[in-house]
């Protein structure tokens, strides 16, 4: 059997945190650069959080600053392995802005991107995060070949659902992200990146986690996310300002 449940649910609770965010910093290390770092990345997005945002601004900067790749509406694109973000959970949304900002997540095109002069500042992150929160997610991703999506549905419900819930909508907190409506190239990158050790805000445990899939788990777990269509299990927040968040 595939999933080999025994195998795994030790590497799992040693993993809960989050399949693809915030997996919580290994006890009993010394401080270094990498954790100093994160501290800065949960200081700054504490930061952030704390604004008011305005999904107006957030969306003339959106279409300025990030449209060229991710598209006008935020679906993204599969074929540059960019990632659909429209209707992503906002306080995720932010983390990463936090993360790209610094040097807790590698891409040179989002680190150029994020050195304009009208982005580098919490305030836009918000703004942006509130947009395209707000906004419809895609309504079909690029998919996988399916053939192996009973595979990959079983393999999330037992081994992802305890952070990313059942529908793989996310936690209540909106820091673990959701998963649906995402491009099949892009999740299949993420999942092979994160195995390989290039994020850096994760921890080993988690990299150790996926590093137990075997290739066919991986492609089974892409193709059946990218085929969940919609944004889910919604948990509406609203903000001081009147501004509702999910």
């Amino acid at each position: 059997m595939l999933i080999r449940s025994g195998r795994r649910t030790a590497i799992r609770s040693a993993a809960r945190p989050a399949l693809l965010l915030l997996a919580s910093l290994l006890p009993g290390l010394a401080a270094t650069p990498a954790i100093a770092s994160e501290e800065s990345v949960d200081q700054l997005t504490r930061s952030a959080l704390a604004l008011d945002a305005n999904p107006a601004k957030g969306r003339l900067e959106f279409r300025e600053h990030c449209a060229k790749c991710h598209g006008p509406e935020g679906h993204g694109n599969a074929t540059e392995v960019v990632p659909a973000i429209a209707g992503q959970r906002f306080a995720y949304l932010v983390r990463q802005l936090a993360n790209l900002s610094g040097d807790q997540r590698d891409s040179a095109t989002m680190h150029g991107v994020l050195s304009a002069k009208p982005l580098r500042g919490p305030q836009a992150w918000v703004d942006i995060a509130s947009y395209l929160n707000a906004i419809p997610a895609l309504r079909r991703a690029a998919r996988g070949q399916g053939d192996k999506i009973a595979l990959g549905r079983g393999i999330f419900l037992e081994q992802c659902s305890s952070c990313h819930r059942n529908d793989a909508s996310g936690d209540d907190d909106g820091f673990v992200p959701s998963l649906r409506a995402q491009h099949y190239p892009y999740l299949m990158d993420q999942l092979n990146r994160l195995a390989d050790g290039e994020r850096h805000n994760v921890d080993e445990a988690l990299v150790q986690f996926l590093r137990s899939f075997d290739s066919d788990e991986v492609r089974a777990v892409a193709d059946y996310l990218s085929r969940l269509e919609g944004r889910g299990t919604v948990h509406r927040t609203m903000r001081s300002n009147g501004v509702v968040v999910d």
